[in-house]
């Protein structure tokens, strides 16, 4: 019988999240330490490393492991375990200082008042942000939102093995669709799946994307929708909102047997290439022997070319990573064909034009994006059928009728087309 991928560097999850009597007395425990207050990325990470997704990390990382991690996509206190993203934890100096090494503290996660884990901090240490988001996200940009995040964390890094106490409020806000890796695996041995295909949502499924799941099943046992449950930029579809759109396109046009939806605690960090790696190195954990790779993979503006995602798995060490990118050419819908297509398929290369209200005016290839999908929405534009299934449009209808303050969207080269196909 053939078995599921392994997690990354480990043959057994590694959670840290702690249940039960021992939870209960951690917590009790935790009322006597100093706080250490988490923003909303470090306590996704820490969630991520409490429900065994970023096994086998232990905590939040060290300079030699941030270093390595930037530099090499190396840990080197773990034998030179391929990382892609470093995961750490900062404060201010002020308050780095009033914590002894050795000493143990309480996390404290700042968005929602509550606590949801503690660590040993074992080292303290300051990092070049410059070189960090260079190496991470290829530019120094303050206008990227990841870069932004770098920009704006405190001055000190705390270091050490985490012991985590809560889910906050993910599992149920978004009951029947968060997950935990053991929970996504168990449910892959029950149907019998041992190839299975992620596809990375944090947008809501139009044509390409469904079109992209439809080939995976093809080639796979089956497809994880999985989509991101964090925060995500201003402009983006919020998750509850994804949720209910990515519901009403599976529910209809999905047979149930070949696709799971599950979605995960974690914040885009918007890194391209770099954040694709670590899509595969945390769905390996979730028992994925590969990752769908599309066009502009948690790409942002033109920081990145279409393809980079796809490129930078030939870039790494051979084995690092059990699970594969499935890499997919540029997809759109054809006039011509009368279908979905992609660039190694259609031969039709004239680019089709839509008039202001939303019709059909002549050439080829609809391009379609999660980002002019917005865009169209957000300005109240009709969005044309071929673009994506009317149950999805509608509730989307429902949620930008009920802004009150809109947010200007950006089109960008990858979304628009205007871009050399590498």
């Amino acid at each position: 019988m053939h078995k599921l991928v392994s997690p990354h560097g480990s043959s057994e999850l590694k959670p840290l999240l702690l249940e039960g009597r021992e939870r209960a007395e951690e917590i009790q425990r935790a009322a006597h330490l100093k706080h250490v207050p988490l923003t909303s990325r470090e306590t996704g990470d820490l969630i991520m490393m409490g429900i065994g997704a970023f096994t086998p990390l232990d905590g939040f990382m060290g300079r030699d492991d941030w270093k390595g991690c930037c530099d090499d996509y190396a840990l080197p206190t773990k034998k030179g375990l391929f990382w892609p993203i470093p995961i750490t934890l900062s404060t201010d100096e002020e308050h780095a200082k009033s914590i002894a090494r050795g000493e143990e503290v309480a996390l404290w996660d700042v968005e929602t008042d509550s606590l949801v884990g503690t660590m040993k901090v074992e080292e303290k240490y300051a990092i070049d942000k410059e070189h960090e988001c260079k190496q991470v996200f290829r530019t120094t940009d303050p206008k990227h939102p990841g870069v932004e995040k770098v920009m704006e964390q405190a001055a000190v890094n705390l270091a050490g093995p985490v012991k985590a106490l809560s889910e906050s409020y993910f599992p149920e806000e978004f009951k029947g669709i968060y997950q935990r890796p053991a929970e996504a695996r168990k449910i892959f041995e029950e149907r019998g799946w041992s190839t299975v295909a992620a596809l990375q949502l944090r947008n809501p499924m139009h044509n390409s994307h469904a079109y992209l799941a439809w080939i995976a099943v093809e080639v796979c046992d089956g497809v994880y929708v999985h989509q991101l449950l964090g925060k995500l930029k201003p402009g983006d579809i919020p998750a509850d909102v994804r949720v209910k759109a990515i519901d009403a396109l599976i529910n209809k046009y999905f047979r149930k047997e070949r696709v799971l939806q599950g979605g995960y605690p974690l914040e885009m960090r918007y890194a391209g290439p770099r954040e694709a790696l670590l899509h595969a190195t945390f769905r390996q954990n979730y028992g994925c022997s590969h990752l769908i790779v599309g066009r502009d993979h948690a790409g942002v503006g033109d920081y990145y070319g279409p393809f980079d995602a796809q490129k930078i798995f030939n870039e790494i060490p051979d084995g690092a990573l059990k699970t594969q990118p499935l890499s997919m050419d540029w997809t759109f819908y054809c006039y011509e064909c009368k279908s979905m297509a992609s660039m190694k398929t259609c031969p039709h290369e004239s680019k089709a034009v839509i008039d202001e209200n939303g019709n059909y005016q002549g050439g080829a290839r609809l391009l379609l994006s999660g980002t002019l999908l917005r865009k169209l929405m957000s300005e109240g534009k009709p969005v044309p059928a071929e673009f994506s299934k009317p149950e999805v449009i509608a509730i989307l209808k429902q949620y930008y009728d009920s802004l009150e303050e809109k947010v200007e969207v950006q089109l960008h080269g990858a979304a628009t087309g205007n871009v050399k196909k590498q």
